[in-house]
């Protein structure tokens, strides 16, 4: 199939778009790489129920009722409220639970219980759903997945699935008290493990082999064995090793040994994630949700982000930050862009299209990062925004659409690459200061610190010099959009009457409405009723970003909570309601799905008359429905 002829654009429903992406190059791979590929996306699929029940306790029994509606109800398929029942299972997988995949709150079911429980008995399912009615159904039980809503006790109205009947004090002083036991390398305390209350004692159930979650991690680690054998070098292989280790221990000193070893690995084509990583699933940022992505190096674009690794210790040296919140030596930046193999956990159907890790500031100021960026997601994104008419209905004029339409996607992935490549491994943390000092802020200031150096830094004549912006103009494409998506579009995935919860929206709307109130560099102006973003001087809004990021580094470094407080809640979270609405009936009209997601490719081993693996192939054309639920049937031991 040529490129130009894949299909990147499927299923639509709800707010939400399928898109498919290509496994670009993966015909060359050698039939050792396709192997270790394939293992490791059986490993990468076998962690999705982890993520469903971590994201809500009840996630799983819906899911596993609804699922069972769908295959065997015999009724009219075609009734309005069958229909509805549908919609909420597609959104639900999508979701990995009940709870919206960016706003955190909880779907609204387009049929009523009387239809559902009438459903149910036709069908003689056998389990008893009562307790799972009101959460499906009334609007104040567990309505909200992650609460970060300041002065509320964000554990105790949060649903996600990491805390049992304790209250945020109680987490806080928990952890707070190990801060003083890990020296100047501290693990990453509470990562792995659900904290409960135990005849009046706290204690931790890890996430292992032997502790909670423990059959399905056991299926991971025997797919991680698998690779383990087609490792393409030893230090690959050291590293499966220690993640099994990992696995089957729940010992975080060996997770840090693992992240460390990890990162030294650089010199394969393959590579992977795998694990409880990221913590914004946390409203106190504690606790990692389960997820995994496979990948193989795009050969030709990772040549862009060696170049901006190479490069590292200069940006470090001229950024614009106190010289005490500087690293004097920056060690083991190593950036690729990669094409991802598979996605899982909390990387599927949605995804980031960056990653830099791992997260422990002492292990990146010590052995470096690793960086990534997914190209062949941003392929898909991109191809399919082609023609949608958004440009020519929020971009200010003509000139300006010719920017974005000449500039726009070499730049958007540049400031991809210089967020994850060197923003988030930027600065460094004054000794003694806590990495969670910030709490339910840190990573909206993380996010924000990292995308203010990419933005500071996309309009530097050093990127010109080093051939990665092709002249001294393209960057104002990239200043454009971002400011208009933090002040604007981005409204769009708001729900009318809500505020900005998602820590990723929030940055970009701190660093736009800021520098919007504090400089004359922006101006929004009306024209026929419909709103726009003027910038009036370029050169004026890096100066602000160039501010705004030195402030927010220091915060960073400083571990200043009330500044950081002061910052997210004054500029990030409030929506103008006015403005709202204009931009949801202008988006309204275009007829677009404000979020997408992806279906993964099949990879289809090829056996010989042995059994023994002599290929792998790539099937692009499993739909949706079908991908989810053979996932529930074939990836899960809750179905089985």
């Amino acid at each position: 199939m040529m490129q130009n002829d894949f299909n990147y654009s499927d299923e639509r429903f709800a707010d939400l778009q399928l898109l498919r992406y290509r496994l670009n190059g993966f015909d060359v791979l050698t039939v050792k790489q396709k192997i270790l590929i394939y293992y490791l996306s059986e490993a990468t699929l076998w962690g999705r129920d982890i993520t469903f029940d971590q994201y809500g306790k009840y996630n799983l029994r819906i899911r596993k009722m609804l699922e069972t509606v769908y295959e065997t109800y015999q009724g009219d398929r075609n009734d309005a409220q069958f229909v509805g029942v549908v919609t909420y299972l597609k959104r639900l997988w999508f979701s990995n639970g009940i709870y919206h995949h960016y706003g955190c709150e909880k779907f609204h079911p387009d049929f009523t219980e009387e239809y559902l429980k009438k459903v149910l008995k036709s069908i003689s399912y056998q389990e008893n759903v009562d307790d799972l009615m009101p959460v499906i159904f009334c609007p104040d039980v567990l309505p909200k997945r992650v609460n970060k809503t300041d002065g509320e006790d964000l554990v105790k109205t949060s649903a996600c699935n990491f805390y049992d009947k304790l209250s945020q004090k109680e987490v806080e002083d928990y952890y707070g008290a190990m801060k003083t036991e890990g020296g100047d390398t501290p693990p990453s305390y509470g990562l792995n493990s659900t904290l409960v209350k135990r005849n009046g004692v706290l204690v931790e159930d890890v996430w292992c082999t032997q502790g909670k979650y423990g059959d399905t991690i056991s299926k991971i680690v025997e797919w991680l064995k698998k690779a383990a054998e087609e490792a393409e070098t030893e230090q690959q292989r050291k590293v499966i090793s220690l993640l099994i280790k990992y696995y089957e221990t729940g010992d975080l000193r060996v997770f840090d040994e693992y992240s460390i070893e990890w990162v030294r690995d650089v010199d394969n084509r393959i590579d992977f994630i795998n694990g409880f990583i990221e913590v914004y699933g946390d409203p106190l940022g504690f606790k990692g949700t389960w997820e995994g992505i496979v990948e193989y190096k795009d050969l030709e674009a990772t040549k862009r982000t060696q170049t901006i690794s190479d490069n590292a210790q200069w940006f470090e040296d001229h950024s614009p930050v106190d010289k005490r919140f500087k690293k004097t030596q920056v060690k083991g930046v190593t950036a690729n862009v990669i094409c991802a193999a598979m996605l899982g956990g909390e990387e599927y159907p949605s995804t980031a299209i960056g990653i830099n890790l791992p997260n422990a500031d002492w292990i990146r100021a010590q052995y470096g990062s690793k960086s990534v960026t997914i190209g062949n997601l941003t392929e898909a994104y991109n191809r399919a925004a082609k023609n949608s008419g958004f440009k020519e209905e929020f971009v200010i004029g003509r000139e300006t659409i010719e920017l974005i339409d000449q500039y726009g996607d070499v730049c958007d992935d540049l400031h991809t690459d210089l967020h994850e490549c060197l923003g988030h491994g930027s600065g460094q943390l004054l000794p003694g200061v806590s990495a969670d000092a910030l709490k339910a802020y840190g990573s909206t200031i993380e996010e924000a610190r990292a995308d203010l150096f990419g933005l500071y830094y996309i309009a530097d004549e050093k990127l010109v010099e080093l051939g990665l912006t092709p002249n001294g103009e393209a960057y104002k494409s990239q200043y454009y959009t971002y400011i208009m998506n933090g002040l604007l579009t981005q409204l769009t995935r708001i729900k009318p009457g809500k505020q900005i919860e998602e820590a990723h929206m929030r940055n970009r709307a701190l660093i736009a409405r800021w520098c919007y109130e504090n400089g004359h560099a922006i101006e929004l102006l009306n024209r026929e009723g419909k709103t726009y973003v003027r910038i009036r001087d370029y050169h004026k809004l890096r100066q602000l970003f160039a501010k705004l990021l030195a402030e927010i580094q220091r915060i960073k470094s400083e571990g200043d909570y009330d500044a950081a407080r002061d910052l997210v809640e004054r500029y990030a979270i409030h929506v103008d309601p006015d403005l709202h609405a204009e931009i949801l009936n202008r988006y309204q009209k275009l007829n677009l799905a404000p979020y997408k997601g992806f279906i993964n490719p099949v990879l289809c081993p090829v056996r010989n008359d042995a059994g023994e693996i002599v290929d792998v192939t790539v099937d692009y054309t499993e739909s949706y429905e079908h991908q989810m639920l053979r996932y529930s049937h074939d990836y899960s031991l809750f179905r089985r």
